[in-house]
C-alpha cells in the first residue's frame, strides 16, 4: 500500500462516453476504480497522473487506464507479450515500469506512440533479441533498463531514432560478442553502458569502429568471463569510471599499450577480479588521474604488495578495501594522500601504529563489521578525520584517549557494539560533532558524557540500550540538538533541560514519567508506551506535560502490549494548547468513544489516524474544528457505521482509510458529503452484496473523482449465494425493479388501454382516420425534403461500448484510414447538450448508410436497440438499402427473437459475419466496401 502522501488519486473526465452507457449497467473502464490498479497522487498537479498496477498477477496491460497518465507501473505481473495497442493512447507517458514479467515478444510499433517517454524499465523478462526499430520514435528516451533478460542479439537499427539515450543497462543477459552491442556504442549521447554478467569472452577496442564519438563516461563490464581486456585505440577519451569486478575466466590478460587511452579514468572497481598481479599493476600505473579504487575480495594481491603500486597514484583519494578478510594492513603507510578509507567487513582486531598514521588528509574512515574490542590507538592521531564508523564490532568500553585528538570529527558511529558505560572524558574535544549513533549497545548510564558542551551536535541515537535512569540535566549542554532517539524506561522530570532547539524526539516511556519542559522548538514527537498492566488513573495529571509543547506539528503515540480502558479524553484534551499541530497518530490505544472535546482546538490538523484501537465510532462534533483535515485513517477498529461523517463538514478531506473495520452497509450520502474525497480504502470490511448497498455501488462505479482502492479485489461476504463474487461485480439492476409494483402497473395499463381503445373506436373513429391521413401527409412532406438534403457522412456506426476496442482497432483503420470513408461515431460526432435520441436520429438521416456492429452486448443495450429501430424505420420508409449488419459472433435464433425487426432483416437482407480467429479478413472488408459503395452518387 502506498504511503499517506501517495493516496490521493485523480482521474480524467469521460462525460461524453458515460452519457451513452446504461444507467444501470456500468462499464468498469469508465469508472474511477480501475481493476487491478491504483491511481496515485503525491502533491502533483491534475495533469500528472500516476498509476500503479504492480503485483496483480495480470497477464496483459490493464484496459481502461486514463490516457493522460505520465507514470505507469505494471511490473511484477505475468504479462507475456506487448501488443501494438497496449500503449497506443499514452503519448504523455514519461516513465514506464514493465519489469519482472514474462515478456518474450513485443509486436512491431508497440512503443511508437510513447513519444514523451524518458525512462523505460523492462528488467527481469524473457526477451531474447531486440529487433529492428523496436524503440522507433522514442526521441526523448534517456534511461533504458533491459537487465536480467535472455538477450542474445541486438539488431543494428534497434536504437534508431533514440538519439537521446544516456544510460543503457543490459546486465545478466546472453550477449557473447562485442559485435552484438555495437548499436549501443553508436548512440551519439550515450554516457553509461552496463553490460555486466553476460558471456563476453573479450573486450577489445579494436573491434569498435574508429569513427565512433560516443561520450561514454561509465562502463560496467563486471562478472564477464573475459580472457582479454584490451584498449589499443583512443575511443574512450571521456571514460571516467570502469567496473571490472568479477571479470576473468582463468586469468584475464590486460593490454593497454598507450596510457593516454585511459587518461580520463578516475574510478575503477575490482572485486574478485581474476587478473595477474602484473596485469592489475600495469592497469593501475596507466591511470594518471585515478581518484577512487575498489579492491574487494582481492586479499591475495593485497598481501602480495599491490597497495604499493596503487598508492603511487598521487591523485588517489578514496580506497575501498572492504570484504577482504584482512588481518592487518601493513602497506597502508604508502597511501598518505587518501581522504577516504574503507576497511569494513574484514577480520581486523587492531591497527598497527604505522598503518594509517601517515594519512594526514584522511576525512572518512570506515572500520565497520570487524572484530575490534577497543578503539585502535592509532585512530587518535588522525586529527583531520571527520567521519568515523566503528559500528558492528565488539567494542566493550571507550577510553578517555580514544578520540582526544579528533577535533574535526563530525560523525561518529558506535552502534551495535557491547559498550556498557560512558565516562565524562570520552568525548573531550569533539566541538564539531554533529551525529552520534550509540544505539544497540549495553549502556546502563550516560555517565555525564553530554555535560560537555557540544556546540554542533544535531542528532543522537540512544535506542536499544538498557539505561535505567537519567540524571537531571544530562542533556543540558546540547543546545544545538535537533533530533533525539531513545527508548529507555525511565526519564527524569528535568531530563530535557537545555534542549531548547530540539525538533524531533522519539522515546519509550511509562505514563507517569512524561515531562517535556523547555522543548519550545519541538516539531515531531513519537512516544512508545507499555500499557500491559492497564491505565492507572493517578497518572492522568501527568498528561499536562503535553501542554508544554506549543510548537509541535507531528505527534505519534503507539501503545505496546494488551491493555484496556485508555482514557482518551484525558491526555488528548490537552492538545488544544498545540495550536500548530498538523499530524496526529495514535495506535493500539483501545478506546471505544473519545471525548468530543478532544480536538476542539485542532484548527490546523491535516491528518488524523486512530488505528488498532477498537474504536466503534465518532461524532460530527469531533471534527468541527478540523477545517483543514485532508487525511483520516480509522483503520483496524470496530466501526460499523459512517453516519457520523455526514454532518462532520470535512470539505477538504481527500483520503479516507477505513480498512479492517466491521462495515457491511454503506450509504452513498456519506461520501457525497465529502466533496474533495479522491481516495477511499474499504478493504477487509465484510461488505454485503445485496440491494442495501446498491446506491453506494452505483455511486462508486459512476464517480469521476473518488477512487475505491483495491475495489475490484473486495469480496462479497453476504449473502452466501454471492460469496466468491467481487463487490464491484455485483449486479444491482434487479434492485431497481419492484415486482408488486410492476404487476400493478401492468394490470392497470392493460385495463386503461382497453377502455381507451373501446372509447376511441366508438366515439372517435372518424377523427382518428382523419388524423392518420394527416400524419402520413406530414411524413411524406418531410421525406421529400430529406431526399434533397446532402448526406454529411458515408455511414453511421452503431455499436456497444464493450465492442469499442474492435471498432478502433479494426474498423476505423480499414474504413477511414485506408479508404477515406467519412464515418459518424457517437463519442466523437454527437453534439454535446442535445438529447441523445435527437443525436441518433440526425446521425442516421445525415448518413448514407448505417453499419450495426452486432454482438451479445449490442442486443442487451437499450440505446443500441433504439438505433437499429430508427435505422429500420428509415429502411422501410425510403425503400433503399441503407442498413449494413456486421455480426461479430454467431447468435442463435432465439437470441434474436426479442428483436423482431432485426430477425426480419436477417431473413430478407444479406449480412456479414466477422471471421473467426486465424481466418483471413480481406474478403470480409471487400464486402463491407462493396456495400458502402452501393448507392453512392
Amino acid at each position: 500500500m502506498a504511503r499517506e502522501g501517495d493516496w490521493c488519486p485523480w482521474f480524467p473526465q469521460y462525460v461524453s462516453l458515460l452519457l451513452l452507457s446504461s444507467s444501470l449497467h456500468f462499464n468498469p473502464s469508465l469508472a474511477y476504480s480501475i481493476p487491478n490498479c491504483i491511481v496515485l497522487f503525491s502533491g502533483y498537479t491534475g495533469d500528472d497522473i500516476r498509476v500503479d498496477c504492480s503485483y496483480q498477477q495480470t497477464t496483459s496491460v490493464p484496459a481502461g487506464l486514463p490516457r493522460g497518465l505520465v507514470w505507469l507501473n505494471v511490473g511484477e505481473n505475468r504479462i507475456k507479450r506487448i501488443s501494438k495497442h497496449d500503449f497506443r493512447y499514452f503519448s504523455n507517458l514519461t516513465v514506464l515500469h514493465i519489469h519482472q514479467n514474462q515478456i518474450a515478444h513485443i509486436e512491431d510499433s508497440s512503443l511508437v506512440h510513447l513519444v514523451e517517454l524518458r525512462e523505460l524499465y523492462m528488467q527481469e523478462n524473457k526477451l531474447t533479441k531486440l529487433p529492428n526499430n523496436l524503440f522507433h520514435g522514442m526521441l526523448k528516451l534517456s534511461v533504458l533498463d533491459l537487465s536480467r533478460n535472455k538477450i542474445l542479439l541486438i539488431s543494428p537499427s534497434a536504437f534508431e531514432l533514440t538519439s537521446n539515450l544516456r544510460k543503457v543497462k543490459l546486465e545478466v543477459n546472453q550477449l557473447n560478442r562485442i559485435a552484438n552491442i555495437l548499436p549501443i556504442f553508436q548512440l551519439p549521447h550515450i554516457q553509461e553502458i552496463h553490460i555486466g554478467s553476460n558471456n563476453l569472452s573479450s573486450f577489445e577496442s579494436k573491434h569498435l569502429p574508429l569513427n565512433m564519438t560516443s561520450p561514454v563516461i561509465v562502463l560496467n563490464l563486471s562478472s564477464n568471463p573475459l580472457e582479454v581486456f584490451s584498449l589499443t585505440t583512443g575511443f574512450f577519451v571521456d571514460l571516467e569510471e570502469i567496473d571490472l569486478s568479477g571479470c576473468g575466466k582463468d586469468v584475464m590478460r590486460v593490454d593497454i599499450p598507450d596510457p593516454s587511452f585511459l587518461k580520463s579514468i578516475t574510478h575503477i572497481r575490482f572485486h574478485n577480479t581474476k587478473v595477474s598481479f602484473e596485469g592489475i599493476g600495469e592497469l593501475l600505473e596507466s591511470l594518471e588521474f585515478l581518484s577512487y579504487l575498489q579492491l574487494s575480495n582481492m586479499e591475495r594481491w593485497i598481501n602480495s604488495g599491490l597497495l604499493k603500486t596503487a598508492c603511487r597514484a598521487l591523485s588517489l583519494r578514496t580506497l575501498d578495501l572492504h570484504l577482504n578478510s584482512l588481518g592487518s594492513v601493513d602497506e597502508l603507510p604508502q597511501c598518505c594522500q587518501l581522504t577516504e578509507l574503507d576497511l569494513s567487513n574484514n577480520n581486523l582486531i587492531d591497527l598497527s601504529s604505522q598503518s594509517v598514521q601517515t594519512m594526514k588528509r584522511l576525512r572518512r574512515l570506515s572500520l565497520r563489521e570487524n572484530v575490534f574490542q577497543k578503539v585502535p590507538a592509532v585512530v587518535s592521531s588522525l586529527s583531520s578525520l571527520e567521519i568515523l564508523d566503528l559500528s558492528f564490532n565488539d567494542l566493550v568500553e571507550l577510553g578517555c584517549s580514544d578520540f582526544v585528538n579528533l577535533t574535526s570529527l563530525k560523525e561518529l558511529y558506535l552502534h551495535s557494539n557491547h559498550i556498557k558505560k560512558l565516562t565524562r572524558c570520552v568525548f573531550p574535544n569533539q566541538n564539531d560533532l554533529k551525529v552520534l549513533r550509540i544505539g544497540s549497545n549495553m549502556l546502563l548510564e550516560l555517565g555525564g558524557v553530554f555535560e560537555n558542551r557540544f556546540e554542533q551536535l544535531e542528532f543522537i541515537d540512544l535506542t536499544g540500550n538498557i539505561i535505567q535512569d537519567f540524571s537531571k540535566g544530562c542533556f543540558k549542554g546540547l543546545e544545538s540538538l535537533r533530533r533525539l532517539d531513545m527508548d529507555q524506561l525511565q526519564i527524569h522530570v528535568e531530563v530535557f533541560e537545555g534542549l531548547r532547539n530540539l525538533q524531533s524526539l522519539s522515546l519509550y516511556l511509562p505514563l507517569e514519567m512524561i515531562r517535556f519542559r523547555g522543548l519550545h522548538e519541538l516539531r515531531s514527537l513519537i512516544i512508545y508506551m507499555d500499557l500491559t498492566d492497564g491505565f492507572n488513573g493517578k497518572y492522568a495529571k501527568k498528561y499536562k506535560a503535553l501542554m508544554e509543547l506549543p510548537s509541535v506539528r507531528n505527534i505519534t503515540i503507539i501503545c505496546k502490549g494488551f491493555h484496556f480502558n485508555f482514557p482518551l479524553s484525558i491526555p488528548w484534551y490537552y492538545l488544544h494548547k498545540m495550536r500548530h499541530l498538523e499530524h496526529f497518530t495514535a495506535e493500539n490505544i483501545y478506546i471505544e468513544d473519545p471525548d468530543v472535546k478532544t480536538f476542539v482546538k485542532a484548527r490546523h490538523l491535516k491528518s488524523l489516524a486512530i488505528r488498532k484501537s477498537y474504536l466503534t465510532g465518532m461524532s460530527p462534533e469531533h471534527f468541527q474544528a478540523m477545517s483543514n483535515l485532508e487525511v483520516l485513517d480509522l483503520s483496524i477498529n470496530a466501526i460499523k457505521t459512517l453516519d457520523f461523517l455526514v454532518e462532520a463538514n470535512l470539505t477538504t478531506l481527500r483520503c479516507l482509510i477505513l480498512s479492517g473495520n466491521e462495515l457491511t452497509v454503506l450509504n452513498k450520502s456519506v461520501f457525497q458529503s465529502l466533496p474533495a474525497l479522491t481516495h477511499l480504502d474499504l478493504s477487509d470490511n465484510p461488505l454485503t452484496c445485496d440491494c442495501s448497498n446498491a446506491g453506494f455501488l452505483q455511486w462508486v462505479l459512476s464517480s469521476e473523482q473518488t477512487q475505491l482502492v483495491k475495489g475490484y479485489r473486495q469480496p462479497c461476504t453476504y449473502p452466501d449465494s454471492e460469496k466468491g463474487t467481487k463487490f464491484l461485480h455485483f449486479d444491482v439492476r434487479s434492485c431497481w425493479v419492484d415486482a408488486n409494483f410492476v404487476c400493478f402497473l401492468s394490470t392497470t395499463s392493460i385495463v386503461l388501454f382497453t377502455l381507451l381503445v373501446s372509447f376511441s373506436y366508438h366515439f372517435l373513429s372518424a377523427r382518428l382516420v382523419y388524423a392518420y391521413y394527416l400524419l402520413m401527409a406530414l411524413l411524406y412532406d418531410m421525406r421529400e425534403r430529406k431526399k434533397n438534403e446532402q448526406h454529411h457522412y458515408d455511414a453511421f456506426i452503431s455499436y456497444n461500448v464493450k465492442d469499442e476496442e474492435w471498432v478502433h482497432r479494426e474498423l476505423l483503420p480499414e474504413l477511414e484510414d485506408e479508404r477515406g470513408w467519412r464515418l459518424c461515431l457517437h463519442h466523437r460526432d454527437f453534439q454535446p447538450g442535445k438529447p441523445i435520441i435527437e443525436n441518433i436520429t440526425e446521425a442516421i438521416y445525415s448518413s448514407r448508410k448505417t453499419i450495426c456492429v452486432i454482438s451479445r452486448h449490442y442486443l442487451e443495450s437499450e440505446w443500441c436497440s433504439r438505433e437499429i429501430q430508427m435505422a429500420s424505420f428509415r429502411l422501410f420508409d425510403e425503400k433503399k438499402d441503407v442498413l449494413i449488419l456486421l455480426f461479430m459472433e454467431d447468435l442463435l435464433d432465439h437470441q434474436l427473437s426479442p428483436y423482431y425487426r432485426m430477425r426480419k432483416l436477417v431473413k430478407k437482407s444479406t449480412y456479414l459475419s466477422w471471421p473467426q480467429a486465424g481466418q483471413n479478413t480481406d474478403i470480409f472488408w471487400q464486402n463491407v466496401h462493396r456495400a458502402l459503395e452501393k448507392g453512392q452518387p
